[in-house]
């Protein structure tokens, strides 16, 4: 499922090649983020034409609206969307313990045990309950190609009490989603088997956490991988975990904490299974990881950004930042990158979606997400090449 083609001599950098239900992605990757089944402003065919080998959809926010009911009538997230590559799902576990409290009424807060964790709705204030089966198998409803697994992503600044409340919680709910995983279907083993060991099953990832703790973070590491290891062991249908996820990191604490965070946890995982870390970032943040081992990311900057006019640009060997509202870009003529293949570079000039932005047209946040977006995927591509070429 997950091949690794080539080791920095560098650096722990490596390209690889991750293969999915909906298609073979080349690692290091960008994950485009269609939280609710679509990137703001912007058509399947648009993302398709812009390169991106793969989309992040969220579980959370697709099981409120529109629902299981008509995703199952559509036969999933793919042909409700007009997407046929890769889907990785986040489990929802973020938006749960960010969002059921947006109403500020005590009966609104989300209530954690072991078995899950019940919260309102953001949409509605309706009241729901998530258990780590529940998870996947909504997940398994999206279609999704890449699941995650529930978890509880610390709040930073976080106790280290809390923190280790948090991980104990989600090591048991891991366990609970791989059994679910594995054998929680109903079918017989025969079935089970030839289910997981076909191209249209689902990967599943687990999710590291810890805080900014470095021995809570290798205890959740060395403690998923002995998790993944006892369903590998078990034969017959069971299988492992099929990638590793580092969460709880980007939510507020220094980059030098991050980095100090995956300096002792990227060693503590299989180097044989894909590195996700989730949430990451600004460019000099991903070359950083991807120096250290990472191979997965995943981060709203790119589309966030375009919707406020600030537009990434490549200068000299990095980039800058221009905010395209500044009055000096007025009457500029030229675009914005003479050498970007986007709609936006290849079609109007700076001082034009200037205009667009002050005269508040949807058609300034299209142009500027399709630039942005093809920013950080040609971005990434060039990481790869470095990658070849040792330059990484």
């Amino acid at each position: 499922m997950f091949k690794i083609l080539k080791q920095s001599n560098k650096s722990s950098a490596r390209l690889g090649r991750l293969q999915t239900k909906s298609g073979v992605i080349e690692t290091p990757f960008f994950m485009p983020i269609a939280t609710k089944g679509s990137i703001k402003a912007l058509t399947s065919e648009d993302v398709r034409d812009l390169d991106a080998q793969i989309l992040l959809s969220n579980t959370y926010h697709l099981y409120l609206q529109p629902g299981l009911k008509v995703l199952k009538k559509f036969g999933g997230l793919h042909k409700f969307m007009n997407w046929s590559g890769p889907i990785l799902t986040d489990s929802g576990g973020y938006q749960v313990f960010s969002l059921s409290a947006k109403t500020r009424q005590e009966n609104s807060l989300r209530k954690i045990t072991s078995k899950g964790v019940e919260f309102q709705s953001f949409l509605d204030g309706s009241k729901h309950m998530f258990t780590p089966e529940k998870v996947q198998e909504t997940q398994d409803v999206i279609g999704s190609d890449i699941k995650m697994v529930l978890d509880v992503c610390s709040p930073y600044p976080c106790s280290k009490i809390q923190a280790k409340k948090d991980i104990k919680i989600t090591h048991d709910w891991a366990e609970k989603s791989l059994k679910y995983h594995n054998v929680g279907t109903g079918l017989d083993l025969s079935k089970k088997r030839a289910i997981l060991e076909s191209p249209s099953h689902s990967l599943l990832f687990a999710i590291v956490q810890g805080s900014v703790y470095k021995d809570l973070r290798i205890q959740s590491a060395k403690t998923l991988v002995k998790i993944g290891e006892k369903f590998s062991a078990q034969g017959g249908p069971a299988s492992g975990w099929d990638g590793y996820a580092i969460g709880g990191l980007a939510v507020g604490e220094p980059a030098a904490e991050m980095y100090e965070m995956l300096d002792v946890v990227l060693p503590e995982l299989p180097s044989d299974k894909p590195r996700y870390l989730m949430g990451v970032g600004k460019p000099e943040q991903i070359i950083q990881a991807i120096k250290k081992g990472a191979d997965m990311f995943d981060c709203v900057i790119p589309t966030r950004e375009a919707r406020h006019g600030r537009l990434y640009v490549k200068s000299g060997a990095f980039y800058k930042i221009v905010n395209i509202n500044n009055a000096k870009y007025k009457n500029i003529t030229q675009p914005l990158d003479k050498k970007c293949t986007c709609p936006l570079c290849q079609n109007y000039s700076a001082g034009y979606l200037q205009h667009l932005f002050k005269a508040q047209e949807p058609l300034a946040l299209r142009l500027a997400t399709l630039h942005n977006l093809k920013f950080f995927l040609d971005f990434f591509k060039q990481i790869r090449l470095n990658i070849q070429a040792e330059k990484i």
